[in-house]
């Protein structure tokens, strides 16, 4: 059978599963909507964090950005699995322990203030429709390309779905689904990338693969070779970094501190029992999340190496078909610059002749690699299966932020269980409608957008969070100013640098990296807004009156471990 039927077929039964599990799990209550009940177990709870985790920028554009990147592209890797240890240690029992569905409910009531909880509503709608995005154009690429339909027409199906068991099910149907969908992923990240390793290196790990010899007969390391390629087109050496070691790090730490205060990650440790399962949970998922983390890099050398040898020096007329029917997406793209008919890629852009986005980079390598079809099509229904479980996330937190913080917690407190829920359902369509914007119309590739929108959440949530959680002192007029003015330089720098808003247009962006504050890219100021945030909230906390006892005995309670006995407060 051919690639698009395997597709067809491979993209139908996982649909059919999402849509059956939505039916299946249909949300009663607003809890249910929510939180799921509050009955998942612990290992449904670490796929479906997992799931929601591992987003298209995971599947998809992490390995490409690796390929393209090499060493400063490990970046994505330290600071988004880092980011996961620090909000399952720091963060995640403590806010599971205070009980709260959303973060914005969390800082509401830890700062005793209707302002905080508006204020958290929207920093955790700019985060999500900001990180949404990336997921719609994750969605738009597969489409496009796998089932050879326009990007805005797949963008508009992978709403429909979205909307179908996001808005049926709520937490409860996204969660049931959502541990589908990790097995999907990941089965369907790790086929071809055992397959690619056994060929190149007859290793079937790939972990080691890449650290082996090429079976080429040649007994050159993987890297080695790679290196060697790259140094001979003119691209850095694929183990040594250029960026700066301040930026290195002011990225890795966005992306990590960001982790740590992605609302749409927090919410799933509401759905388990008990603070202990919240822990559970959180384990098992890193453990699922270091499946693939751990594969990426391997999968982004085989797939570089590939690419490389299949295209550069080679005639036009002779390529495979996989280069034709990308190019027809527009995210690869050949211009015959000298006229000889051959395609040149090198880094000299006055030389170069040949465009790839490295969204494509993991979707393509199966078919580079000349796997079979079933492999092919497998690699398309993982990609929306990444993409899809976490714009299903992002919607509820968008949905629960309008119908619960919003609506139920500020504007009409006397709402019916009912009303809430169908406020929850009528937000979720909205939002839908909103990131299928995005995805029609996308800022940039899926992992610089979804970088953008840790360094959001680094810069609004994860200072008001840790100090709510182990300052009980901390007041809300410090908490709310830290929160503007940590959110508030993101924006100016993010419109300033990645878009020129403030320097003559989208165009000039390339020229402004000479003007970079501290050297530090848009990818990674979260990391320097987030000081700022820190040092603003500290500054007001000084001024202002700490908060009520009450208050400040919850924070004490939140932090005192199950079973142990509490301190004798008077």
């Amino acid at each position: 059978m051919s690639v698009q039927i395997w597709t067809y077929i491979l993209v139908g039964m996982t649909f059919s599963i999402y849509i059956g599990i939505a039916i299946w799990s249909k949300a009663s209550s607003t809890k249910e909507f929510y939180v799921a009940g509050g009955g998942v177990s612990p290992l449904a709870n670490g796929m479906a964090t997992a799931a929601d985790w591992m987003s298209a920028a995971s599947f998809i554009s992490m390995a490409g950005l690796i390929s393209f990147l090499g060493y400063d592209g490990s970046v994505y890797i330290m600071g988004w699995t880092g980011g996961y240890v620090l909000l399952a240690l720091l963060l995640a029992p403590y806010l599971r322990k205070f009980g709260k569905y959303t973060v914005p409910d969390f800082i509401g009531e830890r700062y005793y203030s209707r302002t905080a909880r508006i204020v958290a509503v929207l920093c955790a709608l700019l985060v999500s429709f900001t990180y949404v995005a990336g997921q719609m154009r994750g969605v738009g690429v597969v489409f496009s390309r796998f089932l050879e339909v326009d990007i805005n027409t797949g963008v508009v199906i992978g709403m429909v779905i979205v909307l179908f068991y996001a808005v049926m099910g709520g937490m409860k149907g996204i969660t049931y689904t959502q541990v589908a969908q990790y097995c999907v992923l990941i089965f369907a990240f790790m086929v071809p990338a055992i397959f690619i390793s056994f060929l190149m290196t007859g290793n079937i790990i790939p972990q080691i693969g890449m650290g082996s010899n090429l079976n080429d007969g040649s007994e050159v390391y993987v890297l080695d070779k790679l290196n060697a390629i790259n140094k001979d087109l003119g691209f850095n050496e694929y183990t040594n970094g250029s960026k700066s070691m301040i930026d290195v790090l002011a990225i890795t730490s966005a992306l990590m501190i960001g982790t740590a205060g992605l609302p749409h990650v927090i919410v799933r440790f509401f759905t388990v029992k008990k603070v202990k399962d919240a822990r559970k949970s959180a384990g098992l998922a890193l453990l699922f999340i270091a499946i693939l983390y751990t594969t990426a890099p391997a999968v982004s050398v085989f797939a570089r190496i590939n690419l490389i040898n299949t295209v550069n020096n080679k005639p036009y007329s002779d390529m495979p078909g996989w280069f034709s029917n990308w190019e027809k997406t527009g995210l690869l793209k050949f211009n015959d610059k000298n006229q000889d008919g051959n395609i040149q890629y090198v880094a000299d852009d006055s030389s170069n002749e040949l465009y790839v986005d490295p969204d494509i980079m993991v979707l393509a390598n199966p078919e580079i690699a000349d796997l079979p079809g079933w492999v092919i099509g497998l690699v398309a229904a993982g990609g929306l299966a990444a993409a899809l479980s976490t714009a299903a996330g992002l919607l509820l937190v968008i949905s629960s932020s309008i119908s619960h913080d919003l609506i139920k917690n500020t504007i009409n407190p006397n709402i019916s269980d009912k009303g809430e829920l169908w406020a929850a359902r009528i937000s979720a369509t909205v939002a839908v409608v909103v990131a299928g914007y995005f995805g029609i119309n996308p800022p940039d590739f899926v992992a610089a957008v979804v970088a953008l929108a840790f360094g959001l959440a680094a810069a609004s949530f994860f200072p008001a969070i840790v100090l709510g959680i182990f300052y009980k002192k901390m007041s809300k007029e410090g908490a709310i100013a830290g929160m503007l003015v940590g959110v508030s330089l993101m924006l100016y720098y993010i419109l300033k640098f990645k878009f020129g808003v403030f320097d003559g247009g989208k165009s000039s962006v390339a020229g402004l990296q000479d003007q970079w504050w501290f050297g530090v890219s848009p990818e990674g100021f979260g990391s320097v807004a987030m000081l700022f945030h820190f040092i603003v909230a500290l500054v007001i906390n000084k001024f202002t009156p700490p908060p009520p006892k009450k208050v400040q005995d919850i924070v004490e309670n939140i932090r005192i471990p199950v079973g142990a006995s509490p301190p004798n407060i008077h």
